[in-house]
């Protein structure tokens, strides 16, 4: 019995392994066709440039991680169509001078810094608690997100990776949802990555617990849960237009830090940082993003499916349903406030 269980767990990791060969090579190459700067360039031969030719004064956004990179380039965007900006930043000397920037450039100073490390989770509800009762919000851009290269546990004893790009915009988003819903088109962007496409959904090890650590599978399989996250909240508060997003292969900060190997051999083939943004935007303020399908993935201002061909990534409703439960079992535990009942009786 043990041969044949032993004999099993072979195969079955044999098996794993080649889909995991295949997942990355099959990504791998789509990504140099269209992730790079010229899969950019490509793409937005056919962008209507009207689409971006908006005013959005009187609008209120909030951006996290926004003191760099897309983040930063998104806020600046917005801005300079008039729209109040908040950016959601960890270092105060770094938000501050983001947001000189972001004023200087759109000639805006309704830019306004909040501290908050997204990866405590007791942090993002009190931030999310006080922001409800002094501000209205009509647009929530989820992009802060880390790759930690090694299994490294929060002060809460969380995996970092997971408490900030899973968790951490779990509660910010359900936190946010009723203030949303008093808005007028209302809308959640969650910037994810192309990376989600090599990862199946792994709703039994949340955190990283079994088998060796990987940081980029890591990264990839959070990028996954926000996908089936993006889709689920769609399904249950259609008064809210989300979406998800992968803004390409860009030349940020992040992955100069997270990703230097990858960085150094593409270097000269990533987007700016306004190019990976583009779309964020796009789906931020266009009226031609609210007019599409609620819980969609986006490239490119286009929506585009999120398994690749052969790729057996897709979990049941059941798998995406658990999930969702065991992310409202965690954010419960650190909510200290009313904001949590509030959210989850929406």
């Amino acid at each position: 019995l043990r041969l044949v269980h032993l004999t099993s767990l072979n195969k079955i990791t044999s098996e794993t392994q080649k889909m995991s060969l295949y997942r990355n090579t099959v990504w791998f190459l789509k990504g140099l066709q269209e992730y790079t700067k010229g899969g950019y360039e490509a793409a937005a031969r056919l962008f209507n440039e009207a689409d971006l030719e908006v005013n959005v004064s009187g609008r209120s956004f909030i951006i996290t991680g926004a003191n760099s990179g897309i983040g930063k380039a998104a806020a600046c965007e917005i801005a300079k169509r008039g729209g109040t900006v908040h950016m959601v930043c960890r270092n105060e000397d770094r938000a501050n001078e983001a947001r000189k920037d972001v004023v200087e450039q759109s000639k805006n100073e309704n830019v306004h810094v909040h501290l908050v490390d997204m990866s405590s989770p007791r942090k993002v509800w009190e931030f999310a608690s006080g922001f409800s009762q002094n501000h209205n919000l009509h647009v929530l851009i989820n992009n802060a997100g880390c790759m930690v290269n090694q299994r490294e546990l929060t002060e809460d004893g969380l995996e970092k990776n997971f408490a900030t790009n899973t968790l951490g915009m779990y509660i910010l988003t359900t936190a946010l949802i009723p203030t949303l819903k008093k808005s007028e088109n209302p809308r959640v962007i969650t910037v994810s990555s192309g990376g989600m496409l090599v990862q199946k959904l792994n709703v039994e090890d949340l955190q990283f617990e079994k088998g060796s650590f990987d940081g980029t599978m890591a990264y990839a399989q959070n990028k996954r849960q926000q996908v089936i996250m993006t889709e689920q909240w769609a399904a249950q508060h259609k008064e809210i237009h989300f979406s998800s997003m992968h803004p390409g292969w860009a030349d940020t900060p992040a992955v100069q830090s997270s990703m230097p190997d990858f960085h150094e051999r593409m270097k000269n083939k990533l987007r700016t940082e306004a190019q990976g943004a583009d779309t964020v935007v796009w789906l931020a303020i266009s009226d031609a993003a609210s007019r599409q399908p609620s819980g969609l993935f986006f490239q490119d201002r286009k929506a585009v499916s999120t398994h690749l061909p052969l790729a057996s990534s897709r979990s049941s409703p059941a798998e995406d349903q658990k999930l969702m439960s065991k992310l409202e079992e965690l954010a419960v535990k650190f909510n200290n406030g009313e904001n949590g009942k509030n959210a989850k009786s929406s």
